[in-house]
């Protein structure tokens, strides 16, 4: 599975359409006790799935999977089948396990973390990383994946990757730092106007008063990240972790020592890339150009 280099995460509701549940995920005993609750309501209700379908607004198939356990429910589905077949509250009160049982258990596990950071410094070596990803350059790594997503998996990695930036707003605010690689930022993922817009979200983001984001010249001599990109989260705790992830492997790092490394390096990496405002000046010039 993909990670933040990779690009894996989106928003709530980024399509119409509930979304296929990964049975082989954690989550899917969850989505299976929620469907055999609304089959049980539906069933005492005396209404067929056709019936309740077209109450709440939903195709009679959807309903199906839903009950079936092989279809997330999404927030509105809840509440108008609760409402339609008189639940008082009991199907509606399951949004927030639904919620948490949407997104692959990695990126649960990583956005926990995220939400109990106080700093987070990462160096992105491949793409943008997925913390600064607008939506429609995630959807074009996606896209990119091979063997293929369906279109249901790239919709559900999207909108976890895009649910994960809430960070951004979060208070009080943690610090945020990235190190982009100079070719992150040229590579045309998913075309120029994609990349364009991408050059544009970081801009947006860099004024930020939390935000940091540098650029790693490509001339650059010096160089402590050739290992690869990772991250480093510092806890509330004042405990620290580390994150790596690069094509099949997904590795989360707690190791005193090893997460000691790890910021050794990425402190490197920060005093050898381009300062804030001179790398605010670069991405504003690969604006231009694009």
């Amino acid at each position: 599975m993909p990670g933040d280099d990779g690009g894996e995460y989106t928003t709530d509701g980024a399509d119409d359409a509930d979304r296929d549940v990964d049975l082989e995920d954690d989550s899917g005993a969850v989505i299976a006790a929620v469907g055999r609750q609304i089959r049980l309501w539906r069933e005492a209700a005396g209404l067929r799935a056709a019936e309740l379908g077209a109450a709440i607004g939903y195709g009679e198939n959807q309903v199906y999977k839903v009950e079936a356990g092989k279809r997330i429910p999404k927030p509105e589905f809840l509440d108008r089948a609760d409402e339609v077949l008189g639940a008082g509250g009991k199907l509606a009160e399951m949004k927030k396990d639904v919620a948490d049982a949407r997104y692959p258990k990695k990126v649960r596990d990583l956005a926990k973390l995220e939400r109990e950071a106080v700093e987070l410094g990462a160096y992105g070596s491949f793409v943008v990383h997925g913390l600064l990803q607008t939506e429609e350059y995630a959807r074009a790594l996606y896209g990119e994946r091979r063997p293929a997503y369906s279109e249901d998996e790239v919709d559900r990695l999207v909108a976890a990757r895009m649910a994960r930036q809430s960070i951004f707003q979060r208070r009080p605010a943690p610090l945020l730092t990235f190190v982009q690689e100079e070719a992150t930022l040229r590579r045309p993922t998913g075309g120029r106007m994609v990349l364009r817009r991408q050059l544009e979200h970081l801009l947006e983001l860099s004024v930020l008063r939390h935000v940091e984001v540098q650029v790693m010249p490509t001339e650059t001599e010096e160089h402590a990240g050739l290992g690869g990109s990772h991250q480093v989260l510092k806890l509330r705790d004042g405990t620290a972790v580390g994150h790596n992830e690069v094509q099949l492997t997904s590795r989360l790092i707690s190791e005193p020592r090893e997460v000691q490394i790890l910021e050794m390096r990425y402190g490197l990496i920060r005093s050898q890339a381009l300062t804030p405002r001179l790398s605010r000046t670069f991405i504003e010039k690969l604006v231009g150009e694009t």
